[in-house]
């Protein structure tokens, strides 16, 4: 199970009531939160979160409403017991940026560690110290800075089975064994394998994160088949389209295309700009055209599973 939280919803800067977008996804105790913009850190525990559980930060680029909240975080994880290190991905030419940020943190009680992703190519890596079975994919996308989108895949195991253990006599102490993906040799000197007592393999998780970026085609294709797509809607008044697309930013509306086009579950809309005070007002002339779509608020939650 993946357990996901949309932190905030704004764009830009934060609001009374609306914290910039970030999002947080943990698995089995372990975290990782996609952009870090100013106060990340306060909404993180108004939700009710766990910094101290963040393994890995992916920065999609280097503008201030995504990246500025980095030394808080940083500094306030260290205050909150961790000791493990804590990995920061972002595209290459951010270094500058993120070693900039980096310089007021100080001494932590933690290694950073620095991993740039490409930001003119597609890249994956395996977050295995949150674990192996956890790709992360990064794509470029386009906007007025090198950024990227993000998607998480998690390889989910076939279930194990208790019948077909009890079946094939395999005793309860050494069920444990066949559950790690270890053989049991009974003691008629039959071999029991994991294969033996395991459902059928079971679809991915995939989640999928971008913002700050023109509706290209390739995004679609970076989200097909997500359990959840989150991606970012300025405004949901189609008369701002040319003047967002000048800007490198997409409407609600090129989000839900984006989302029919790549066949997802379920679409949560994020990034919304200061001037939309009510972006739900959108949410029913958006269903028409992708039904799955949620305009959400700040701390929108859900288990994927």
């Amino acid at each position: 199970m993946l357990d996901v939280c949309l932190l905030g919803t704004a764009g830009m800067m934060p609001l009374k009531n609306r914290f910039l977008t970030s999002l947080y996804t943990e698995y089995q105790g372990s975290g990782f939160l996609i952009d870090c913009g100013e106060g990340t850190q306060v909404a993180l525990s108004y939700h009710g979160l766990k910094m101290s559980r963040i393994t890995y930060i992916l920065i999609t680029h280097a503008h201030a409403d995504h990246i500025s909240g980095l030394p808080g975080l940083l500094l306030s994880i260290g205050n909150n017991g961790r000791t493990a290190p804590v990995t920061v991905v972002y595209p290459e030419s951010a270094e500058y940026c993120i070693k900039a940020l980096l310089t007021v943190c100080g001494e932590l009680p933690y290694e950073i560690v620095l991993q740039p992703t490409s930001d003119s190519e597609p890249h994956a890596f395996n977050a295995k110290e949150i674990s192996p079975d956890l790709r992360i994919r990064s794509m470029p996308v386009s906007h007025t800075v090198p950024c990227v989108g993000y998607s998480a895949i998690l390889n989910r195991r076939p279930v194990f089975i208790p019948e077909k253990a009890k079946a094939l006599g395999v005793p309860v102490d050494k069920w444990k064994e066949l559950h790690s993906g270890n053989s049991v040799t009974l003691d008629n000197g039959k071999v029991v394998t994991t294969e033996n007592v395991i459902g059928s393999p079971r679809k991915p998780l995939k989640l999928t994160y971008v913002t700050d970026s023109l509706p290209l085609p390739e995004i679609a294709a970076l989200a097909t088949d997500s359990d959840l797509f989150i991606c970012e809607g300025m405004y949901g008044d189609t008369s701002k389209k040319k003047s967002m697309n000048e800007k490198g930013h997409m409407l609600m509306q090129d989000a839900c295309g984006l989302a029919a086009a790549a066949g997802v579950r379920r679409l949560w809309l994020t990034h919304f700009s200061p001037a939309v005070k009510e972006p739900q007002i959108y949410a029913e002339e958006l269903k028409e055209l992708f039904q799955a779509v949620i305009v959400p608020e700040d701390g929108t939650k859900i288990q994927l599973k």
